[in-house]
């Protein structure tokens, strides 16, 4: 299911109205007259809306005991897992209140049920937003998912990619090609560097793009690939080189392989995944989920891979995927997260306790986070610029399940 982008604006709201919630009001689904008491659902007109052009919820909604839907997505109460429910409240009003940007959502799952769910501003229950780069895990985990079915083995990630492309004129390739490998790519670490205007002019003829034409074209008009050019380069055509691999080891393309073996096995059926220029899904971005459907694959981080009782992910594959492998230094990231495979990896400290805390992260606060030790996933999504929010909910959130 293949369906349209939406626009842009610029990042203006209306005046956010601070909540003030008593505890009794939030002891179920009961609450108070400042916040909606039904789950907020896209209309038919928001239902082909720019997501910018989405018009704010008049307040939020809270709930400490989800309603269960015919989503495959099992509900709690938060009230029976923690006596800290009114921070995580409170949380949720300073969020209203717009302290920390532009945010739309904050799901709580605890040991595999949904015992937290809130919406603010552009949120709807049933309408899929974009993930921005949090795509990059969902293709990290459909590489899992071809090696648990035999598509590629794990000794394949350390092949150059170069073998898996039959059609390719590799006469034509600038020096060190064979140095890229799936290992490299899902780390940012292809080594790829092609001049801006070369993109440019090559992006006017998407003819000469389709299918392994794309690879053919990077792969001549990168600079030469070196030792020092495979250093961490977020982005830089990484996700793409994996998904095209993709799509030429899996027997009915990559498209298929991602309706059949991902979606439809997490039940999940509102969604949007843009095709690339050359024909293939995209691997980094132009995706759309709602904020149900993104616990589930944090479910999937959180289980070593394991979808209902059975290995959906290869746990070897998860388990060097969701590892420190690389340090991206002197870049944006923050110098505690470290680099797996297209997923980050933070040591979490509360209470002179250290938690390993692995999360997808798109830009404007899409985040799906999973920590182990405390059987926790949280997702958060927004719209906002800064995008400073991680903090304040780990902080608040982590402690309340020790």
């Amino acid at each position: 299911m293949l369906l349209t982008k939406g626009g842009c604006m610029s990042l203006k709201s209306k005046l956010s109205i601070t909540l003030f919630v008593s505890l009794s009001t939030l002891s179920g689904n009961s609450v108070s007259s400042e916040l909606n008491d039904k789950l907020p659902r896209a209309t038919k007109a928001e239902q082909t809306m720019s997501f910018w052009d989405l018009p704010y919820l008049d307040g939020a909604y809270i709930s400490t005991r989800p309603e269960k839907k015919s989503d495959g997505i099992e509900v709690g109460d938060l009230s029976l897992v923690t006596k800290n429910k009114h921070e995580i409240i409170q949380l949720s009003n300073e969020i209203q209140s717009g302290k920390y940007g532009l945010y739309d959502s904050l799901l709580i799952s605890h040991k595999n049920k949904l015992i937290y769910e809130s919406y603010y501003r552009r949120s709807r229950v049933d309408l899929p937003t974009g993930q921005a780069s949090a795509t990059k895990t969902l293709t990290s985990l459909i590489v899992g998912i071809a090696i648990e079915q035999g598509h590629l083995t794990l000794d394949d990630l350390h092949k150059p990619i170069i073998n898996f492309f039959e059609a390719l004129d590799k006469s034509k390739f600038v020096s060190g090609v064979e140095k890229i490998t799936l290992h490299k790519a899902l780390t940012m670490r292809g080594g790829l560097k092609i001049d801006q205007d070369i993109i440019q002019k090559l992006e006017k003829f998407p003819e000469k793009l389709k299918g392994q034409k794309y690879i053919q074209v990077l792969l001549e008009h990168s600079k030469p690939i070196t030792d020092a050019s495979q250093k961490f380069a977020y982005g830089n055509f990484n996700d793409m080189l994996v998904m095209h691999v993709l799509d030429v080891v899996l027997p009915e393309g990559a498209e298929q392989f991602i309706k059949k073996e991902l979606l439809e096995r997490l039940t999940i059926k509102q969604f949007e995944w843009k095709n690339s220029l050359s024909g293939v899904p995209e691997a980094g971005w132009r995706v759309k989920l709602t904020s149900r459907d993104m616990l589930k694959w944090g479910s999937l981080l959180l289980n070593d891979g394991n979808w209902e009782g059975q290995q959906l992910v290869s746990k070897a594959y998860l388990n060097k995927a969701t590892s420190a492998i690389v340090d991206p230094l002197d870049t944006w990231i923050p110098d505690n997260y470290k680099y797996g495979y297209f997923i980050y990896q933070a040591d979490i400290s509360i209470d002179d306790k250290q938690f390993k805390a692995n999360f997808a992260w798109g830009g404007g606060g899409q985040y799906v986070i999973s920590v182990k030790d405390l059987d926790l996933v949280v997702v958060i999504k927004g719209h906002d610029r800064e995008d400073k929010i991680l903090d304040a909910v780990l902080k608040t959130v982590l402690p309340a399940f020790l």
